[in-house]
């Protein structure tokens, strides 16, 4: 039992020497190869392009300016005018409630109006013949006034015109609809121009300015806009702070109270050497790459800037028209041979 017991150790060992050396004979097949051929590289020409830092967050898009009417009465609708999607003109006339609710004093008013009216013109004709004061025209003139100021807000409380110029984005109600005096009718937006507030962190805030370029992207469609207002104070809710962006909107392409991907350009540099984060080698603190020179590998320490995602500024070390070694390098060496492959 202890002879076989060393037939066997004696193999065993014997093999793990044969192993050792086709091992170390392919090591040294392989490092021949590369040292006879050259290393397998990929190379990429250096050329200078915009080097971009953003930041993104959410929000909804709506329109630059926008304006809500409220019922001014309690009662039914009698008529709407406009639709959801509809352009208006300041003043157009949107809907109207009954004259006849005794809420709206809209007769009363009426009445009240014509009668100051008379009055007024009366007295004025009177004044120019010089059978009156100028105090009892100054005073059927106040008269007449508050008269007409009262005949207006009659007239408004019945009759529900445009605040503003544009699009009607919505409408909450329909005709015969019984609705709360203060409840909300429709909002109108100018839409040639999108706002949307955002939250920035405390940290990106102290790199988020006013005038920063922006864009929002909604279904692959995208507006640029701009940065207009930061808060100097932290939101307590929100542990944020909020800051204001303005969007063009060509041709109204977005529409409002969508949420959109929203992207603030904190930094921006044009005619920057930009490559790969995998790209750079480590060595102590240096950082260094790799670039063809007359078929050799010459190793060049570089001067890096600022870095996004996986790309890395290169502020010196690098030139247009290098070419940078892609991939390969890990087994490189100043001076090494090389074999480009495509």
């Amino acid at each position: 039992m202890s002879k076989l017991f060393s037939v066997c150790l004696f193999l065993a060992m014997m093999l793990s020497v044969f192993s050792c050396a086709e091992e170390k004979a392919e090591s040294r097949s392989m490092e021949q190869i590369y040292k006879e051929e050259g290393v397998p590289v990929k190379v990429l020409t250096v050329e200078p392009d915009n080097f971009t830092v953003e930041r993104s967050y959410n929000a909804v898009l709506t329109g630059i300016e926008e304006s809500s009417a409220y019922a001014k009465v309690g009662d039914n609708v009698e008529k709407v005018y406009v639709k959801v999607g509809d352009y208006v003109k300041q003043d157009q006339i949107m809907l109207t409630f009954p004259t006849d609710n005794p809420n709206a004093q809209y007769f009363q008013a009426k009445v009240a109006f014509d009668n100051a009216k008379l009055a007024y013109d009366r007295i004025a004709n009177m004044y120019q013949t010089g059978g009156i004061s100028k105090q009892q025209l100054d005073n059927a003139k106040a008269s007449f006034d508050v008269a007409a100021a009262n005949w207006d807000a009659a007239q408004q409380t019945v009759i529900v015109k445009a605040p503003i110029s544009g699009y009607v984005t919505k409408v909450n109600v329909s005709e015969t609809d019984n609705v709360k005096k203060e409840a909300e009718l429709f909002t109108i937006s100018r839409m040639n121009r999108m706002k949307a507030r955002v939250w920035i962190s405390e940290k990106d805030s102290r790199e988020v300015k006013n005038g920063m370029s922006a864009y929002a992207v909604w279904n692959d469609v995208r507006i640029d806009g701009r940065v207009v207002e930061v808060d100097m104070a932290l939101n307590q809710q929100k542990q944020a702070f909020g800051a204001l962006l303005e969007f063009d909107n060509p041709g109204k392409i977005l529409k409002f109270g969508i949420t959109a991907d929203i992207f603030i350009k904190t930094y921006e540099k044009s005619g920057m050497i930009i490559v790969q984060a995998k790209d750079l080698l480590q060595e102590n603190e240096d950082r260094f790459v790799y670039v063809v020179e007359n078929g050799k590998a010459e190793k060049k320490k570089v001067m890096t800037g600022k870095q996004f995602n996986m790309d890395v500024e290169i502020e010196n070390g690098l030139s247009a028209g290098d070419s940078l070694i892609v991939e390969g390098q890990m087994h490189l060496e100043p001076d090494s041979k090389i074999r480009i492959i495509e």
